[in-house]
């Protein structure tokens, strides 16, 4: 069965088998809308696999929703203050509305907790879909723990350790903070597809997302079945499989950062190198390692990120 609503929720497809809640949102930023669509696309994937597939079940439910609705609407990354640093429980229980994100995340966080409440769980599973203002490489990000590390990679893209200690108040870091009502276990996924213009990104997120589905046995290996599969192996097929957050360079708007031009997600830098400036001047990075995320836009926290080769230690 599948249900959908215009504005905040995308699509609710319900299964006809038990099976994990799987949460996914687009748009936490407003000028990322390649996820959105890729949800959309999704959607519509799901809605005329029944008729060329007559033997799919989906095990579970997928809800998609839109993140930041007033955002999206402008193209802009936030409004007031950045969506996807405010996830944290509210101390009193109540929320308050200083900003336009508080509001969002108000509404999304109705959706998702009618959702856990009403699903007849296994698992909960969130991925949350962005793109970055740099080309040059797709990649997902989860908790340090097992099986979080397995489920990401079980998505066959690159993975980075340790980026929601150089974080705070995403929706990572709510997911995994045992914030919902619900003693299932829960895991959780941000996917970057790419640059927010490049048109590939909408591929590449539904690509992530289908693969994740799968991962998770929502549908079978041969369901749903695209070129998009492909699509995601060739864009990770070059990258560090596993890698390790080293540096985080934070910025206020009163530093005047500017990245020095034509830096690539996994780009690799050499320690002293310089690759950006502010009003104290030149800014040279403190690691060898490959460079993520370097901001090429005017709103931001984070001007780059450092990334190191690390290696997944065996199962116990």
């Amino acid at each position: 069965m599948q249900d959908a609503l215009p504005g905040r929720i995308i699509g609710h497809y319900r299964g006809s088998e038990p099976g994990p809640l799987v949460v996914a949102i687009g748009g936490i930023h407003g000028n990322e809308p390649a996820g959105v669509r890729a949800l959309e696309r999704l959607f519509e994937l799901l809605a005329e696999e029944p008729d060329i597939n007559p033997g799919f079940t989906f095990r579970g439910e997928l809800l998609a929703l839109r993140g930041n609705l007033e955002a999206l609407s402008q193209g802009v990354r936030y409004i007031d203050t950045d969506l996807n640093r405010i996830w944290r429980p509210a101390p009193d229980g109540e929320r308050s509305f200083a900003t336009s994100e508080d509001r969002e995340l108000h509404e999304l966080l109705a959706c998702i907790e009618t959702a856990v409440e009403e699903a007849p769980l296994s698992e909960l599973v969130l991925i949350d879909l962005h793109t970055t203002t740099a080309s040059g490489g797709i990649f997902s990000i989860t908790g340090d723990d097992r099986p979080s590390l397995d489920l990401a990679a079980g998505m066959f893209v690159p993975v980075i350790k340790g980026m929601l200690s150089g974080l705070q108040g995403t929706t990572l870091h709510y997911f995994r903070g045992n914030n919902f009502k619900t003693n299932f276990p829960i895991r959780a996924v941000t996917f970057e597809a790419g640059g927010h213009q490049d048109p590939e990104s909408i591929e590449l997120s539904l690509a992530a997302v289908l693969s994740l589905i799968r991962a998770l046995g929502c549908v079978r290996p041969e369901d749903v079945r695209t070129y998009h599969d492909e699509l995601l192996q060739e864009a990770a097929a070059n990258l560090p499989l596993l890698t390790d957050l080293v540096y985080v360079h934070h910025i206020t708007q009163s530093d005047g950062f500017q990245m020095d031009p034509g830096y690539v997600n996994f780009q690799p830098v050499e320690k002293g190198a310089v690759i950006a400036r502010d009003v104290r001047g030149e800014i040279r990075s403190p690691e060898d390692g490959y460079l993520l995320m370097p901001l090429y836009q005017e709103k931001g926290n984070e001007g780059f990120f450092l990334l190191r080769d690390c290696t997944l230690p065996a199962s116990a």
